[in-house]
């Protein structure tokens, strides 16, 4: 086991954590020192979310040690962890969106005048000097009603400080940040680290561990394997050790022989979105849609399926017109779209795993206009045994899953109406390795009888491997078109910054 040389802030040993007879946390184990930032990946069940809910004081642990400054402790409420200097910042914290940015970092602690009324001057001045400190600015006074997830997890991380915490917890705290917020979230986390204090970062992207973290432990089926320096390892290391074996491709791509054109795109155009994108997908190629953020690769593959309007253009499916503007119409021609965002557009997380995976397909399987929860579990069950859902029934509800089988639950779905045209957006965004391996094998088997698929993707590895030919977007425009053989990361990031009247000239 590998530590750095500063004090010892958080130190588990051993600790153990079952709801019933499902052992959630074997054998968890991590050290946290001050002034570094210490890297938790996992496997999504791997025990780091119950690690950190007995940290956090969400949960208490059955067996082991948990010190915090030396000190034995045994939180019964988040309360009682903060306040022993416990913070942590997660993917989408919860804020008071009708309170001020000011009135959020100190609820329940406003600090008070004359007559004990709330000094509200003093609390501005300090959230000005908190954002100051952070290097950030946003207005204390705005409501927190519509700030990016971005500005929510600084104003989180501004109230740590207040609260002088000497602990901080970034839970997956990237996964829906651009690369700008991420680069200043980045800035302010190791500004922290710099003042002295103990961070942990929790994250499925390496190339964020690597940047970021100085020390990576690892866990796997909840338990404790190793820890190890960032400098003193790599990739191939942790990914290993993730997942119990050796892991020498994750990007599974096996050549299938491609057939006639299935979707045909032409001159689409949607005002300050993008403008005359044109191009086609053929059975059984997966074409890769690359570019950076906001370059339209979301909006044009919306427009496709019809979830958004385009003001000119026209998109074929096996040479028939696809209405503008109608999902509907898209699935009938046999178009499936997986949207990046699964938890909000493309699950029913109150619903259960059987009612998600045949919701797209219910008015097949009613009989008389009735729909039992039997028909759905049948519809359901060859498809979740297909993509490996790990569940116990189909009649659990998607919000208990983790992300890797949402992921794998809206895929089925989709699959389950026999589409000609498979449109997967972000298809691996915050699961874990081991699972986006088997993503990808997927994609490559479909791809191998005979379906269509479009692919975006932020990760530029992921694109590279799996694709047999890259669009690039920049600015809305498409700037190039790369065979699977010319695909380099220079030849992709060259097209993804290139200006129109560049790729013109």
């Amino acid at each position: 086991m590998t530590a750095g040389s500063g004090e010892v802030v958080l130190a588990l040993r051993d600790v153990s954590k079952s709801f019933g007879p499902v052992v959630a946390l074997r054998s968890g184990r991590i050290e946290a020192r001050t002034g570094s930032i210490h890297a938790l990946v996992g496997e999504n069940g791997a025990g780091k979310s119950t690690l950190v809910k007995i940290v956090a004081g969400v949960h208490r642990r059955d067996a082991g040690e948990f010190l915090l400054g030396g000190e034995e402790v045994d939180f019964g409420s988040t309360a009682e962890s903060k306040d022993a200097g416990v913070a942590v910042i997660y993917q989408e914290p919860t804020l008071f969106p009708d309170l001020s940015v000011t009135e959020n970092i100190f609820m329940g602690r406003q600090p008070t005048g004359r007559g004990r009324r709330i000094d509200r001057a003093a609390m501005y001045a300090e959230t000005e000097r908190l954002f100051a400190r952070l290097g950030v600015h946003i207005d204390p006074r705005r409501p927190a009603l519509g700030l990016s997830i971005a500005d929510q997890q600084i104003l989180e991380i501004a109230k740590a400080i207040s609260l002088d915490a000497r602990l901080l917890i970034m839970d997956e705290p990237t996964a829906a940040l651009s690369g700008v917020e991420v680069d200043r979230l980045f800035a302010v986390a190791r500004s922290l680290r710099d003042e002295g204090r103990a961070l942990i970062f929790i994250s499925h992207r390496f190339d964020e561990v690597f940047g970021l973290c100085d020390t990576i432990t690892v866990m796997r089926d909840g338990s404790y394997v190793d820890t190890v320096a960032a400098a003193g390892t790599s990739v191939d290391g942790i990914v290993s050790m993730m997942v119990g074996r050796e892991v020498g491709d994750l990007f599974p791509k096996t050549p299938a022989e491609l057939g006639e054109p299935v979707l045909k795109v032409e001159g689409l155009s949607s005002a300050g979105l993008f403008h005359d994108v044109s191009f086609e997908v053929r059975a059984g190629e997966i074409v890769g849609l690359a570019g950076l953020v906001g370059a339209g690769r979301s909006e044009v593959a919306r427009a496709v399926f019809g979830v958004d309007r385009y003001d000119a253009g026209t998109v074929t499916l096996d040479g028939t017109s696809v209405p503008k503007h109608n999902p509907r119409a898209a699935i009938h021609r046999g178009i499936a779209f997986i949207p990046e965002d699964r938890r909000k557009q493309g699950l029913v997380t109150d619903a259960s795993v059987a009612r998600n995976i045949a919701g797209v397909i219910r008015g097949g399987l009613s009989r008389f206009g009735l729909l039992t929860g039997s028909d759905e579990g049948r519809a359901a069950r060859p498809w979740a045994e297909k993509l490996e859902v790990k569940t116990s029934a189909l009649d659990m509800t998607a919000a208990t899953m983790s992300g890797g089988n949402q992921q794998k639950v809206v895929i089925a779905k989709w699959l389950a109406t026999d589409p000609r045209l498979l449109i997967i957006d972000e298809p691996t965004r915050g699961i874990d390795v081991g699972t986006k391996a088997e993503v990808h094998r997927l994609l490559s088997e479909l791809a191998g009888q005979g379906m269509a698929i479009l692919m975006i993707s932020s990760e530029l590895p992921e694109v590279l491997g799996m694709a047999d030919r890259v669009l690039v977007l920049c600015e809305g425009r498409l700037t190039a078109d790369i065979p699977r053989d010319q695909a380099t990361p220079e030849n992709v990031m060259r097209a993804a910054t290139q200006t129109h009247q560049e790729a013109s000239a």
